[in-house]
């Protein structure tokens, strides 16, 4: 099959009847439910991009089958830089808001692949299952969602007591068709629009007998019996265009997965009961770092959207030359650059690592991720102080084909725009930083791949700090 269309893509979804809850009743049809059709649509609008710009989006593999471009398992830098001019033009659509969309795991999934060794080394059928898990993915261009993290009754005691582990995900049986797992993980992005649930590990478990259980990674399909998807409300979803440009297109929907007894054959098993090769697994195969690729890519074009957007809103307020606008304006041009250059750096670095494929530089791709969820925050900042009280007095799309549109127009017109024009200017601003989507979004980012004092730790831990060490040595060494 290989990339498919995104009329392909909704009829997939439409047909699937997984279970997923939305305010209290069950979606009987995410493609027409009025709070997640028009994410679905976005979605499937990046399906088509696949076949309107093949060259760009997809390649060609062993077999001779044009297949999304996100699957390569890159054999150059050429390759990394290619496949990241494919992401942004997939991230270029929701103007880096939707970060879940299906490139984050389809590269995760081939970077695994591609360390079939590593799986294989608890079991030669757990290596076959992970690469022919991959090429059916790729060849069937499957939408898919992923869940880390198991809920937590206290944060204050250590992972896997018995509180926990009464919720966390679990293996409760083996049986000759496959293993059957019980429990909830935390946070399914995208659920609502995904054919495939990818479960691998995050959180670090201690090297003991009781961990066992929980040391899982498997795929299954999203409409698997005792499988329930349990969404949060959604975010002016339903909204017109006018009045919520963002939201109303991208809200790509958190939920959370439930699996009662749920059926996972075996050849959808990668690691069972291996708690060292779990805690290991995404240092080891490296797919921590092609899931950095696509974020990072991401990065790039929300940070060029949010700067923008503020240069938009400085010249139709006529406050380009106000100096504390034009400095808060340096501070979003220093952020997007950094942003550039660490993005750059990593797709030029890129090297060969063991299990044979070109892999991005981590030091740069890694500090991007750092800093992201702290410049963020301040972007969507500089927004709100930048727009001050024109953010909140927005009249609503209905409000300009009323009796009061006159009044509108006469007040609220700019001296280059028309009044329509301005508000809506403003009610994007609103819902990129004053809006309950914008609220999901900036906790979204200061988030994003954890806690960030954890990755601050692991940054460290990651970094050779050797050289920088020498320097100072060698300094002292002189003065003696």
């Amino acid at each position: 099959m290989g990339a498919r269309s995104g009329s392909d893509y909704l009829n997939s979804i439409r047909s699937l009847g997984a279970e997923i809850w939305l305010g209290g009743q069950r979606v009987a049809d995410p493609t027409t439910h009025p709070a997640l059709a028009a994410c679905a649509r976005s979605v499937a609008a990046l399906y088509d991009m696949q076949l309107a710009f093949p060259d760009e989006m997809t390649y060609e593999t062993e077999d001779g089958e044009r297949v999304g471009l996100s699957f390569i398992q890159p054999k150059s830098p050429e390759d990394v830089a290619r496949r990241g001019r494919m992401m942004r033009r997939w991230a270029e659509y929701s103007c880096g808001m939707m970060g879940r969309t299906p490139d984050y795991l389809n590269s995760t999934l081939a970077a695994m692949a591609a360390a079939r060794e590593f799986f294989a080394a608890a079991g030669a059928r757990f290596g076959d299952n992970i690469v022919e898990y991959y090429r059916e993915a790729r060849r069937r261009d499957w939408c898919a969602t992923h869940t880390l993290v198991n809920p937590r009754r206290s944060r204050a005691a250590g992972w896997a007591g018995q509180s926990d582990a009464e919720v966390a995900l679990r293996l409760v049986e083996q049986t000759r068709e496959g293993i059957i797992v019980r429990g909830c993980r935390v946070l399914a992005t995208l659920a609502p629009f995904s054919e495939e649930l990818q479960v691998f590990p995050s959180t670090v478990l201690k090297n003991e007998p009781s961990a066992k259980p929980f040391a899982l990674a498997f795929a299954v399909p999203c409409n698997a019996p005792g499988l329930r998807f349990i969404c949060r409300d959604p975010l002016e979803s339903m909204a017109s265009r006018f009045d919520h440009p963002i939201a109303a297109r991208f809200d790509e929907m958190d939920c959370i997965a439930v699996f009662d007894d749920v059926l996972v054959p075996w050849e959808r098993v990668f690691v069972c009961g291996d708690v060292e090769r779990c805690n290991v697994l995404y240092a080891e195969t490296q797919a921590v770092v092609h899931m950095m690729h696509q974020v990072a890519v991401k990065n790039v074009v929300k940070s060029e959207f949010m700067l923008g957007l503020a240069a938009k809103i400085a010249q139709v307020s006529d406050a380009m030359s106000l100096p504390h606008v034009r400095e808060r304006l340096a501070e979003m041009i220093m952020t997007t650059e950094v942003m550039r250059a660490c993005l750059r750096a990593a797709e030029a670095d890129a090297s060969l690592n063991k299990w044979g494929i070109f892999v991005p530089a981590r030091a740069p791709i890694d500090v991007g991720r750092n800093l992201f969820p702290r410049l963020y925050p301040r972007m969507v900042e500089i927004l709100q102080l930048n727009s001050s009280s024109s953010m909140i007095a927005t009249p609503s799309e209905r409000d300009f084909s009323s009796p009061i549109a006159p009044d509108i127009e006469r007040y609220l017109a700019a001296a280059e725009i028309s009044a329509k024009e301005r508000v809506a200017l403003y009610r994007l601003a609103w819902d990129v930083a004053g809006s309950a989507f914008a609220g999901r979004q900036l906790l979204y980012e200061r988030f994003f791949f954890g806690d960030p004092v954890r990755m601050a730790h692991a940054l460290v831990d990651n970094t050779d700090l050797e050289p920088c060490i020498r320097l100072v040595d060698n300094l002292l060494r002189k003065q003696a």
